[in-house]
């Protein structure tokens, strides 16, 4: 990995030459006199699967939360794709390309598995207002689009015969796929996942780690995540930010990051007699 600014990240070799998909700048938001986070740099590379890891607390969904704009920074820049999202909202920034799903799965649950996933494509439906009321053609000939396109999307999970299920009747990790799928349908080109394998068996997580994988190689797109299974972090991640009390206390590979004392003082605490 070769270095794109020395107070932000490493990027993977293969996107170093390439704008970052997004760059975070001096970003913090307070919230009356509490700083919940201050000087968050970071910079994920178009197709890099990056990390955001720390103790419970220490401020990952906060900073998630700033990056896909529920709050406003009290100071601080944002960037996605070389552009400033300074006056961006939330629809706003999704349709830049900034995509998420949550730590509690936030999915229309009497809603179907497919109704769910055309939620995630209205960016993508090509009819105005008169059109749907009406029933024109082009309502019809957009809604078989789209429908062929969330089925196309379902079956990266091999979910593409639970279409006509109720979201809310599916096991729990199908539910977490399932809101994965319909963040990907909103044609992202970051993906923010708020611990994915919340709840998941071991062997839902190794097929959740190869499912990312192949999600950022078939959509190249980037994917940043929060997650408390470090064998999911250290075994996807090309880079990794820890932070504590809301600041970055490390930045490096899995292994930098394995091994740096910073890291392991915030899990664990500082050894009995140290200062």
């Amino acid at each position: 990995m070769a270095k794109h600014d020395p107070r932000i990240a490493l990027l993977p070799e293969r996107d170093i030459h390439k704008i970052p998909v997004m760059e975070c700048r001096e970003l913090g938001i307070d919230f009356g006199g509490l700083t919940a986070v201050d000087d968050f740099n970071i910079t994920v590379a178009p197709t890099e699967i990056a990390g955001l890891i720390g103790p419970n607390g220490a401020g990952k969904t906060t900073i998630f939360n700033l990056l896909t704009k529920v709050y406003k920074p009290s100071r601080g820049a944002m960037f996605i794709n070389g552009k400033n999202t300074k006056n961006m909202n939330m629809m706003k920034a999704n349709k830049a390309g900034i995509a998420r799903t949550f730590q509690n799965i936030r999915l229309f649950k009497e809603m179907t598995v497919l109704e769910n996933v055309l939620v995630g494509l209205h960016n993508e439906m090509d009819y105005n207002l008169a059109g749907a009321i009406l029933r024109l053609p082009s309502y019809w000939k957009s809604e078989k689009v789209a429908k062929n396109r969330a089925y196309e999307l379902l079956s990266i999970f091999n979910m593409q015969d639970d279409g006509d299920k109720k979201a809310g009747s599916l096991p729990y990790g199908s539910q977490r796929r399932l809101e994965i799928v319909r963040a990907l349908a909103t044609n992202p080109c970051i993906l923010l996942l708020d611990e994915p394998a919340a709840g998941m068996n071991p062997s839902e997580t190794g097929e959740l780690m190869e499912n990312i994988r192949e999600i950022r190689d078939l959509f190249k797109i980037a994917i940043l995540l929060i997650e408390h299974d470090m064998n999911l972090v250290m075994g996807i991640c090309e880079g990794i930010a820890v932070i504590n009390y809301g600041k970055v206390i490390a930045k490096g590979t899995p292994e930098d990051i394995r091994n740096n004392p910073a890291v392991i003082e915030a899990y664990l605490g500082k050894e009995r007699g140290d200062a």
